[in-house]
């Protein structure tokens, strides 16, 4: 038989004066009286055979079995606000919030933001713009669109968009080149934001693919995609740009790419949320949404000689 648990009400009054180490803090928290709050840990000690708290003249310590309660405690705990915020978030259908990227956010998620609104003006949208790993439940997310190769077990996960790379820079950069060798000729800008991959999304890989041996060891590095984009459209040089972040400023004529050859990537865009969360309404529509945004802009690389990045030779 499991051991009978003593009353949640004594286990909280523990676990606020555990982490407070104060009996008067926790009570204040607990919106109890101090003297409530510590007949609430006496019952716990009683319960538990032995004490929790060792009383000082003006504080308190806890004694190894309230050292070897509070961790356990204390998760418990988290683990009941989380699951209680995430289940009374199943009621609202009228909010979500998604993470991303700060690039794929600024790029590609904000430029679009008012067809989204436009098609669903019932769901308000919130974003939180972070590479960090998300905990869906302690962090209050509903969807993540992340970026990589690693793998998302016990989640929902659609791949979004194969990337792809090419150089592109401003119109009147880009009518300097006419052959892959004019690059030569230009300074080239770095996005760094691919260097942590196995295999680095970078100039060195472009001539390798290409045969073309360019100075790579010049020229502004940017650790953001978003900024060396940025940098290439006020004309500070040619970067080997993500196709999937500009190609908005493509469209528009910002940017120009102007070789019909790109570097498909291994790591690529995904759709990841809990699961059984997919089918909630508002979930369920960003999805939709997101995938046809991205399935009307693959229309770029028609007409294009792609490879992948796996066949670029090592050396």
């Amino acid at each position: 038989m499991p051991a009978r648990l003593p009353p949640l009400t004594a286990l909280r009054a523990f676990e606020a004066a555990a982490r407070h180490m104060s009996f008067s803090k926790a009570a204040a928290e607990l919106h109890v009286t101090p003297a409530a709050l510590s007949y609430q840990i006496k019952a716990l000690e009683a319960d538990l055979g032995m004490p929790v708290f060792r009383r000082l003249n003006r504080a308190v310590e806890l004694t190894p079995a309230g050292r070897a309660l509070a961790p356990g405690v204390t998760d418990a705990f988290a683990g009941l606000s989380s699951a209680w915020r995430n289940t009374q978030r199943l009621k609202d259908d009228g909010v979500l919030t998604v993470t991303a990227g700060p690039a794929f956010t600024s790029k590609w998620l904000a430029p679009r933001m008012f067809e989204f609104t436009q098609a669903h003006p019932e769901i308000d949208l919130r974003f939180l713009a972070t590479l960090r790993l998300v905990d869906f439940g302690r962090d209050e997310v509903d969807v993540a669109i992340r970026f990589g190769e690693q793998d998302f077990e016990d989640l929902y996960v659609r791949p979004l968009v194969r990337e792809w790379i090419t150089p592109m820079a401003s119109p009147s950069l880009t009518a300097q080149l006419k052959k892959i060798s004019d690059l030569r000729s230009v300074t080239l800008v770095h996005d760094d934001s691919l260097a942590g991959f196995r295999q680095p999304a970078d100039w060195q890989l472009w001539c390798r693919a290409t045969g073309v041996d360019l100075d790579i060891g010049h020229g502004p590095r940017f650790s953001q995609a978003d900024h060396a984009l940025d940098a290439a459209m006020a004309g500070a040089g040619v970067v080997l740009g993500r196709v999937s972040l500009a190609t908005r400023a493509l469209q528009s004529g910002r940017l120009v790419a102007p070789f019909d050859f790109g570097i498909i990537l291994r790591p690529q865009f995904r759709f990841v949320c809990p699961k059984g969360t997919e089918t909630r309404p508002q979930v369920a529509a960003f999805e939709s949404w997101v995938t046809g945004e991205i399935s009307a802009s693959e229309t770029l690389s028609k007409g294009w000689t792609l490879i992948h990045a796996d066949d670029v030779p090592t050396s």
